[in-house]
């Protein structure tokens, strides 16, 4: 990685830029995650993947070629009566997103107020230290 002063968005390799309606589609979701948890910041974790904080990081996301995978660190712990939450790893969970419709799906938006709320020990490395605005 390059010096600090280079945006977080530049400096993950989870972000491709190829593809404009996804990157349409990170805006929206950047929007649905700043407007229901105003608190929150977008950094990027130890690995280079935008994360999105409040007390501790709750969301992420990474952009494919097709699809923008949205994940809840701590998605086995919320309720997802909608079926959106995809995944079978032992904590993590995420809802694809291929395109602006799919961020206004009914039930996202509240799935991001609880992973927000949700007070898990994250693991290490999963909280940024550089702030995006």
């Amino acid at each position: 990685m390059k010096g600090k002063a280079q945006s977080a968005k530049s400096k993950s390799r989870y972000v491709n830029d190829e593809n404009s309606q996804l990157q349409r589609v990170v805006r929206e979701l950047s929007t649905l995650v700043k407007e229901t948890v105003p608190t929150s910041k977008q950094t990027v974790n130890a690995w280079g993947v935008p994360t999105f904080e409040a007390e501790n990081p709750f969301c992420f996301y990474m952009v494919g070629k097709n699809h923008v995978t949205f994940g809840f660190h701590f998605g086995t712990s919320l309720q997802d009566p909608g079926g959106l939450l995809e995944g079978t790893g032992k904590n993590i969970r995420h809802v694809k997103l291929r395109a602006l419709e799919d961020v206004k799906r009914k039930g996202l938006k509240e799935m991001v107020a609880a992973a927000a709320r949700y007070e898990g020990k994250p693991t290490r490395g999963m909280s940024g230290k550089q702030s995006r605005a």
